[in-house]
């Protein structure tokens, strides 16, 4: 399957920092996403109490429903700006602390204790900090990873999960010599072989 020029495309930290600043974040829903809650069950295998990763999550009103629901959420994104938006636009009171294993990161907690976002890149985190999750709300990370960097999220993700972990992954299908990217395009051949 040809993946068009998207191969050699970068997108730096300081671009997705740049697209929160100016407002150009097409990418969030303001409603959440329908897959989400139709696959709801299969993420939650009927389990309850369980640790959620939301990688690259932005301010995804997800983290709020899953919370909500009495599990405990935890997210990574670059963005300050998305984050403070998130408790912002939730009305949820937060504290912020540093992440002593991770320069100038910062981790940002709902005083509720049940929603904890990280303020830093995902390939900062790891087990050790974070811990393992049972489950993974993965709506626009693998699309938004440089194609370069597919195999090192992959491997960090499959770090993070339990052995009976449920990995809930939405991509995009188009042409991709028609757009540059993000998102950018993961045939399913590459899906099967980066998580097996």
């Amino acid at each position: 399957s040809d993946v068009g020029s998207q191969k050699e495309r970068v997108v730096t930290e300081e671009e997705w920092l740049q697209k929160w600043e100016m407002g150009n974040i097409g990418f969030h829903k303001t409603q959440g996403h329908p897959l989400l809650q139709k696959y709801m069950d299969v993420l939650l295998n009927g389990r309850r109490g369980l640790r959620i990763f939301f990688p690259l999550c932005g301010k995804a009103v997800e983290m709020k429903w899953l919370a909500d629901m009495g599990h405990s959420v935890v997210g990574v994104e670059v963005s300050e700006q998305a984050v403070k938006e998130f408790f912002s636009e939730h009305s949820l009171p937060y504290c912020e602390e540093p992440v002593p294993e991770i320069s100038g990161a910062k981790m940002f907690q709902s005083t509720s204790g049940n929603i904890s976002l990280y303020c830093c890149s995902i390939y900062d985190l790891s087990s050790s900090i974070v811990g393992k999750f049972d489950g993974v709300w993965d709506r626009g990370a693998l699309v938004a990873v440089n194609p370069c960097d597919r195999q090192r999220y992959a491997s960090l993700m499959i770090n993070l999960v339990e052995k009976n972990s449920r990995y809930l992954l939405v991509t995009v299908s188009y042409d991709p010599n028609k757009h540059k990217g993000p998102p950018f395009y993961v045939p399913e051949s590459e899906i099967k072989s980066l998580f097996g």
